[in-house]
């Protein structure tokens, strides 16, 4: 027979579909397992990114029900937000058409990969029998203040026409579409995800096997800062400004102040300032500019004088009060005690506009003419009763000490992480079930009537504001606690926040009364085994730790983390970048399943290179593993059709060996997710049994279904379909039963290879018995060799067990 893959896959696709080979029994008495791939957008067809996460996944599923786990896989659609909507605004296909249609399939290419999945608890976000439950959830949450509504200043992507998270602004664009961010100030929704800072800092040391730059990464992101906050009046009227820095030690040192153009305090601060004029084009011209330019700006540090002055509270020091574009609102307190001696920043921006330096931190004890900040350690110099204190250690604490005691500033903790902004101006996405009362506020809708129903309108498209406001059999409602008219929430959810608890909504997808069992959740998770991109470090997997974390405190839940153990694959490149829809460089896996076939196409993602690296797709590569597979085609069905024999021959028993051997290595690779050595390790074993068929005819029926069985349930994981097929050629068997286990009757090595060289080149070999002595291997390689070749011999090299190596 050939090898025909096309029919062979179908064949065990539908199969494992009609036996329903994904089905996970929750209650079943096997150890459990929650083996889970992150759910895709359906915003297009599968690309390699996809296939690699998929495969990787599958690898798992199949090994762990091998080794008796009562294995949860299951699949579903992030199918709301900004991916899918954009999408189908370059198509001009309605959101829900289109993304159904996608999800239709993307599944079916899933199926055709040959990924195993309970597809019994597949979901997806955009369903109703889904939102209602997240919006069952955002009430649970707001009435447990962890909800709320704020004007705030947001980053605005014009080209989406909606806010974005700061985790989705990437160095000032937008991360889907690369349209430069705006700063606008809007009244928006929030998750208080930063009540949480210290909680989701200090508990990813504990979280179980996940890679070191996701935890770093996610560490950095929350960014905790300890320091002193204290206030500094400016001068003439009663306001106070709060600043904070981490550099207590520098604070004699402080020679300005800044404030943040859009700091809560500034139309108060303008209307104290004499010349006004200049203040306000100045906050209107850094209205205009990104985060990202305010913050990366070299050459221009830009500011305005207001004027005013405030007082240093250590020393009653009158300093000058600016407004400048490099001090956020929404990092610290949203204006700075300025220290140019000792902050490249504070230095450039008092050098370009001609402020006082002055140096409080010495490496030597004296003063210098500094051409830079110095930012290192030293003593304290110009401090008055600190100075020759050691810097930042001893001299922070004292200082922090003194301002405590004089009641004039404390110490304090503060984090980079900020609250959780939800809210986009998109008509794709969960709706936010808020409604706006005249007499009441805010009220959220009553549970019984969730969900809040997405209307199917045609004119979805984002102008300023949200298209669902202009809907108006959505919007207008009546309160639910007067009666009386009200308006309904026009913003909808961001997508993430539909991610960050779906993983629990598998357990119980199709229930109508809870958004899941309670105990069921207690029992499965957190999920054994998580697998996607590092591209989520900090936007899915911070989000969904938050969320499980909130859930708990409100009584929802009782676990703490959501995932045990994550796997963060790398990235598929193609041409030199990130393989994406949005960057046009998708490869799509259809044409590979026609010409070279699913498993040639997994085996190729897993050989590819360590699963953790980064990639370039080479269209070549999958000929390689084509070729494999055809070989093993080859080879069992020959060792299936050798004559019977009643004893086997060493090289029976040396294939024996080996094969126990990979059984050990492939146990191994797979627990470290080091698939691309599998592939080694079975390329070395399929080309062993080639040269043992050329020498062999006829082997122990025992040890030939051995062989066949244990190398075929090696290569199953990887590889399914072929593995499948010919264990039913062969052995009639249709199913994989258990994961091989390693025979001690093969266990030592009985023979190898001695080769005999000459001056390091190899000359000759032989067959010899393992553990031979230097006297016998030399006197074997004498042999092979003729006395002429051997006469100039001035030393002779033996390496156990390997060779001999004549130096003439």
């Amino acid at each position: 027979m050939s090898f025909n893959h096309i029919d062979i896959e179908k064949k065990w696709q539908s199969y494992w579909q009609d036996i329903n080979f994904g089905s996970c029994e929750l209650n079943s008495k096997k150890p459990k397992f929650y083996n889970l791939c992150m759910y895709p957008y359906p915003s297009g067809d599968l690309h390699m990114g996809h296939i690699r996460n998929y495969t990787l996944g599958d690898v798992i599923t199949r090994y762990k029900n091998l080794q008796g786990f009562n294995v949860l896989s299951p699949m579903g659609w992030d199918s709301f937000g900004l991916p899918a909507e954009n999408a189908a605004i370059e198509t001009g296909i309605h959101p829900k058409e289109f993304t159904e249609e996608r999800i239709k399939n993307m599944k079916t290419q899933i199926i055709q990969l040959g990924s195993i999945y309970d597809w019994d608890r597949e979901i997806a976000a955009h369903s109703q029998e889904y939102y209602r439950w997240t919006q069952t959830l955002f009430i649970k949450l707001y009435e447990n203040n962890l909800a709320y509504k704020d004007d705030a200043p947001v980053n605005w992507c014009s080209s989406c026409k909606t806010v974005l998270a700061n985790e989705q602004v990437i160095d000032g664009l937008c991360e889907r579409c690369d349209s430069t961010v705006q700063q606008k100030t809007l009244n928006q929704w929030f998750f208080r995800i930063s009540k949480y800072s210290d909680e989701l800092l200090d508990s990813i040391e504990k979280l179980g096997h996940w890679p070191d730059r996701v935890k770093s990464m996610q560490s950095n992101w929350i960014g905790k800062s300890t320091g002193a906050e204290f206030n500094m009046k400016i001068k003439g009227s009663n306001i106070e400004l709060p600043v904070f820095t981490t550099r207590p030690d520098t604070i004699f040192g402080v020679t300005f102040a800044v404030i943040a153009p859009e700091h809560k305090l500034i139309d108060e601060i303008v209307e104290l300032a004499k010349d006004k004029s200049p203040l306000k084009e100045y906050i209107i011209a850094s209205a205009k500019k990104t985060e990202f330019e305010r913050m990366s700006s070299k050459d221009n540090k830009t500011g305005v004088d207001t004027g005013l002055s405030v007082i240093n509270p250590i020393n009653n020091k009158e300093i000058p009060l600016w407004i400048a574009d490099y001090v956020l609102s929404n990092y610290g307190t949203g204006a700075i005690m300025a220290v140019p001696a000792h902050d490249q920043r504070d230095f450039e921006f008092a050098k370009q506009h001609n402020l006082e330096i002055v140096e409080v931190i010495s490496e030597d004890g004296s003063t210098h003419n500094l051409v830079e900040a110095y930012v290192g350690e030293g003593i304290l110099v110009n401090s008055e009763k600190f100075n020759d204190v050691p810097s930042h250690t001893e001299a922070s604490g004292l200082i922090i000490k003194w301002l405590e005691g004089e009641k004039l500033g404390r110490y304090v903790e503060t984090y980079r992480l900020r609250d959780w902004l939800i809210s986009r101006q998109r008509y794709w996405g969960c709706p936010i079930p808020m409604i706006n009362c005249d007499d009441c506020g805010l009220v959220p809708e009553k549970y019984e009537k969730l969900p809040v129903k997405l209307p199917e309108i045609k004119d979805y498209l984002n102008n300023e504001g949200s298209p669902l406001s202009k809907v108006e059999k959505f919007v207008n409602t009546e309160c639910p606690k007067c009666k009386q008219s009200a308006i309904r929430e026009t913003d909808t959810m961001d997508t993430f926040v539909d991610s960050s608890w779906y993983y629990m909504r598998y357990l119980t997808p199709d229930s109508d009364e809870y958004y899941f069992d309670k105990k069921l959740v207690d029992t499965w998770l957190p999920v054994d085994q998580y697998i996607g991109g590092v591209e989520h470090a900090i936007l899915h997997l911070l989000y969904s730790r938050f969320f499980v974390k909130a859930l708990r405190d409100v009584g929802i839940v009782s676990i703490d983390e959501p995932f045990e153990n994550l796997f963060a694959q790398g990235m598929i490149n193609y041409g030199g970048a990130k393989m994406s829809k949005s960057k046009g460089n998708v490869v799509s896996p259809e044409e590979y399943f026609k010409t070279h076939g699913a498993d040639s196409l997994r085996l190729y993602h897993l050989f590819m290179g360590p699963p953790t690296d980064s990639v370039e797709w080479n269209d070549n590569g999958i000929e390689g593993t084509r070729r494999f597979l055809n070989k093993v085609w080859d080879n069992i069905q020959t060792l299936h059709s050798l004559n019977s024999s009643e004893s086997d021959s060493i090289g029976t028993e040396n294939l024996l060996i080996l094969i126990n051997k990979t059984i050990t290595n492939v146990t191994n690779d797979i627990e470290g997710f080091d698939f691309n050595t599998i592939v080694s390790d079975l390329m070395k074993c399929n080309n062993s049994l080639t040269d043992y068929l050329k020498e062999n005819n006829q082997v122990t029926l025992e040890s030939k279904n051995l062989l066949i069985k244990t190398f075929l349930t090696l290569l199953y994981p990887l590889a399914p379909h072929i593995s499948s097929e010919l264990l039913e050629i062969t052995l009639g068997e249709k199913i994989f039963l258990e994961w091989p286990k390693v025979d001690e009757r093969y266990s030592i090595q009985k023979t190898f290879e001695l080769v005999v060289q000459v001056n390091g080149k190899k000359k000759a070999a032989k067959e010899v018995n393992y553990n031979i002595s230097e006297a016998e291997a030399i006197a074997v390689a004498e042999k092979l060799m003729s006395k002429d070749k051997l006469q100039n011999t001035k030393k002779v090299i033996f390496v156990e067990n390997k060779l001999v190596n004549f130096v003439i």
